[in-house]
């Protein structure tokens, strides 16, 4: 098909030429006619015989041509070195020549400095990695001095020394999912995990900012089990959390509510996570998960750095998992209810 398309194209291209060879034959049959009327089937054999070598012929060969043409563009393009630019200016008029070469000089310096770029981004992702795994270790002595010399601080600067940390390893989290964004091989594990469990460890491991803020904590009755990386899972919990945290209502006490169930319709896993904090504005849910958006003054958001909600999307693309955001404003449902979407691959239950 593709093959068909290109010869109507070369035969449209030349559309002129051909009416004018079209017009001079029927002349010469005329004129044939005329003169030799008992030869004139002989003669319109050997005209059509003449009109199709003198068309088909040329056709074939700029066909071929053009193969070569292309071959040669697309080389030039993918390595626009002076060898793929000597054979494209072999294809090309001598007048087009010089533009060849300006060309070819223009993408070997854009060429130069993309990889120069990638170099430097190559050398920044391996000094962030490698910061977050250094940042670690003096936040494994800070833990291992809070739990050690615990008798020998107030209670109440050894909470707040153990909210700082943890908002530190938030932030150093972050970090690190961000410059794994555009890895080509991510080290996902997959396996089934009950989504009470780590439900209850995300709240665990972000105790102390729960705590801080006197947060209660409620669970659903029911439990279901979804395929999924924990590392992945848990980070994504782990933002949530967060920003129910950062934007918890000071005048009501803040309420932290995770309830799971299964839309047989959809053959869904649903995992909702419902805080009675601020709430988020209509005007701001179409953006709260852009990179960088932070809302109006005084909003959910204002208070961030909008990388949270950013990277919390961006993870459950990785892991195939829907984020579906609701804000109650009215009555005992006023806060935020985020909702995790799961496939539901096989009917994994404890028990």
């Amino acid at each position: 098909m593709k093959k068909m398309h290109t010869v109507f194209t070369y035969i449209s291209s030349c559309k002129i030429w051909l009416i004018s060879m079209i017009c001079v034959d029927v002349l010469f049959l005329f004129f044939a006619w005329v003169a030799y009327p008992g030869d004139l089937l002989k003669l319109a054999g050997l005209m059509l015989f003449v009109i199709l070598s003198a068309f088909i012929i040329p056709l074939t060969l700029i066909i071929r041509k053009h193969k070569q043409e292309n071959i040669a563009f697309q080389s030039f393009l993918l390595e626009p070195d002076e060898t793929n630019e000597y054979l494209l200016s072999e294809f090309v008029s001598p007048s087009l020549r010089p533009y060849v070469h300006e060309l070819g000089q223009c993408l070997r310096e854009k060429q130069a400095e993309i990889e120069a770029r990638n170099i430097q981004v190559t050398d920044y992702e391996y000094y962030i990695e490698n910061w977050v795994h250094e940042i670690k270790k003096p936040l494994s002595l800070m833990t291992l001095l809070l739990d050690n010399r615990k008798d020998e601080i107030s209670p109440r600067v050894h909470t707040r020394m153990l909210y700082a940390r943890d908002h530190i390893k938030q932030d150093v989290e972050q970090i690190l999912y961000f410059s794994r964004l555009g890895a080509v091989h991510k080290d996902y594990y997959w396996e089934p995990l009950s989504i009470n469990n780590i439900c209850k460890e995300a709240v665990t491991d972000n105790s102390t900012l729960l705590d801080e803020a006197g947060f209660q904590i409620e669970y659903s009755d029911e439990d279901y089990f979804v395929v999924s990386d924990q590392k992945g899972l848990m980070f994504i919990l782990g933002q949530i959390i967060s920003n129910s945290v950062k934007y918890s209502d000071e005048k009501t006490t803040p309420l932290l509510r995770f309830e799971v169930k299964e839309n047989t319709d959809t053959q869904k896993i649903i995992l909702s996570i419902n805080d009675n904090g601020l709430g988020i504005p209509p005007s701001d849910l179409p953006f709260i998960f852009d990179k960088g958006f932070t809302g109006d003054t005084g909003s959910y958001l204002s208070r961030s750095t909008g990388m949270g909600l950013y990277l919390v999307q961006k993870m459950a693309d990785d892991l195939n998992i829907r984020v579906h955001v609701q804000s109650h404003n009215l009555g005992y449902d006023k806060g935020t209810a985020f909702s995790l979407i799961f496939p539901k691959i096989s009917d994994y239950r404890e028990g």
